[in-house]
């Protein structure tokens, strides 16, 4: 059996979970999400639970337990807490800023990147080198996040661009660290 997908769900007070026609519904607090299920799994809602199974031992069946069983589970989280990535901005006159719910960037280019917020994301600036992303689908934010540090990504001689907060920038020595 999957470690994982055998697994019950919590589903805390204040969240409501359908599954009807192999779709799940997650309606919580921050908002609402639905997921269509491969239609091989089962999926029960059992009181304060929710619990996924599948039908037999085939390789195809075992990758996607564990895998409906963790996106069900993001689901509920996000409905409940929610989902950030935080993005540090490294550079001499490199700076964000905030215009309304727009993030305009300067960025080292002729131009200003500017990036809207769309209406699952939301992105916040507490200071001139920090982003924040904010929203319910952990998959959104990721995907989010990474298109907004692909605008400059660090690059390894002096570290200069936009990072994830945990990331850690392998750095490389220039020229004149090459021996003779």
């Amino acid at each position: 059996m999957s470690r994982i997908g055998r697994k019950p769900i919590n589903i805390p007070a204040g969240v409501d979970v359908k599954v009807e026609n192999g779709v799940v519904t997650v309606k919580g607090p921050k908002g609402e999400l639905t997921y269509k299920y491969n239609p091989a799994m089962t999926v029960e809602v059992k009181g304060a639970e929710i619990e996924v199974s599948r039908p037999d031992d085939k390789k195809e069946n075992r990758s996607l337990h564990g895998l409906t069983r963790t996106l069900i589970n993001n689901m509920v989280v996000g409905v409940t807490e929610g989902y950030k990535k935080e993005l540090d901005v490294n550079g001499v006159g490199y700076r964000v800023q905030k215009q309304g719910n727009k993030a305009v960037m300067n960025l080292g280019y002729s131009h200003q990147v500017i990036v809207e917020e769309t209406e699952d994301i939301k992105i916040e600036v507490p200071n001139p080198n920090k982003i924040v992303i904010i929203g319910i689908d952990k998959q959104k934010v990721g995907q989010f996040a990474a298109e907004v540090r692909e605008k400059r990504p660090p690059e390894p001689y002096k570290g200069k661009g936009i990072k994830y907060v945990d990331e850690y920038i392998r750095r490389k020595e220039g020229k004149a660290g090459k021996g003779k």
